[in-house]
């Protein structure tokens, strides 16, 4: 059992439920080897690059590794590709598994493991990892939306920090309802309204429903001939998020290209705070992704009326798929 340096602060990803989990579980792990509340903080991928790393102890989880981070004291939990090899940091990494389930591996060898615990984290395994023939993937897309839905932070009040309270939480009422109703009408919208950025890039507009499942949807079914799909998300400051999705790998190299970063086939990036609207989103992408490229208007548009949305979906019309606040807590 590896001695663990006692963090100044825990650092892990915003954006999802695998950050979530691993960052409340070494908050845990904190508590119980060194018995104090260290601080958590949540960053999405555009904040993360522009954080000064001044800490001379912290806990790193779901964010890549890379030789900023590699500093004495410094624990990095990951499952992120790099090439980057540690020198001075530990390194606890496994692409096989999420970022969740290797902190909870290391929460078990203390002694904090639990039934409650060992199904949230298979689930969030499962969600984060596209492990699409579990038995579980339908219920683990479930559970991984609502971190998307009600935010890391939001989320983190409503349980009070306590993991154990999220398992079969009555909020994935809420999402199976989504999943069953939005999906298969957002996913017959969001087909004709796909704008192309580059050859290899689309944008797709969507208006209901899980945007990562749709998305998944129109690359099963090859629905464009783009290899890399992206959505966007516009914050309540007005900040744009990306969302990159692909199937072979051309997610994550599109992201890079955009500051942002995470998984081969699943990636994102926020823009800067100069891009104020989705139409503006979609400009940026094209003078970043492709400055050569003549200016055209996004595909599609609004809606005129919930009649034209609703009109020919069924709701057997689609399956499921896979899918910086850096606000601190004690």
């Amino acid at each position: 059992m590896a001695t663990l340096p006692k963090p100044e602060i825990i650092l892990t990803h915003e954006s999802d439920l695998d950050g979530f989990l691993a960052g409340l579980l070494l908050q845990r792990l904190a508590k119980k080897l060194f018995g104090t509340d260290v601080r958590l903080e949540a960053w999405n991928y555009n904040g993360w690059r522009n954080r000064p790393m001044s800490e001379a102890a912290a806990w790193v989880c779901d964010l890549t590794f890379e030789a900023r981070l590699d500093k004495p004291n410094w624990l990095i939990i990951d499952h992120h590709v790099t090439d980057a090899r540690p020198k001075n940091a530990q390194l606890i990494h496994d692409v096989e598994k999420s970022a969740g389930l290797l902190c909870y591996e290391l929460c078990r060898e203390h002694g904090l493991g639990s039934p409650a615990l060992d199904r949230l984290v298979h689930l969030n395994n499962v969600g984060d990892l596209f492990l699409e023939d579990e038995a579980d993937f339908v219920l683990a897309a479930d559970y991984a939306n609502l971190v998307k839905t009600y935010t890391f932070w939001n989320l983190h009040a409503l349980i009070g920090g306590e993991l154990e309270k999220l398992v079969d939480h009555r909020l994935l009422e809420v999402m199976a309802v989504k999943r069953r109703i939005e999906d298969p009408i957002g996913l017959a919208w969001s087909r004709s309204h796909v704008t192309p950025i580059t050859g290899q890039v689309g944008f797709v507009a969507t208006v209901v429903g899980n945007t990562n499942q749709i998305v998944y949807q129109l690359l099963e079914q090859q629905t464009t001939p783009h290899a890399v799909l992206v959505t966007a998300f516009q914050k309540s400051n007005g900040q744009v998020i990306l969302s990159l999705r692909s199937r072979n790998g051309e997610a994550l190299k599109v992201a890079e290209k955009l500051k942002g970063g995470g998984h081969a086939n699943a990636a994102g990036a926020t823009l800067p705070r100069s891009v104020q609207s989705i139409d503006s989103a979609i400009e940026y992408l094209r003078e970043v992704l492709d400055p050569l490229h003549p200016p055209s208007p996004a595909a599609g548009g609004g809606l005129n009326s919930l009649e034209q949305l609703l009109s020919g979906v069924s709701v057997g019309d689609v399956s499921v798929g896979a899918s910086g606040n850096n606000r601190g807590s004690r």
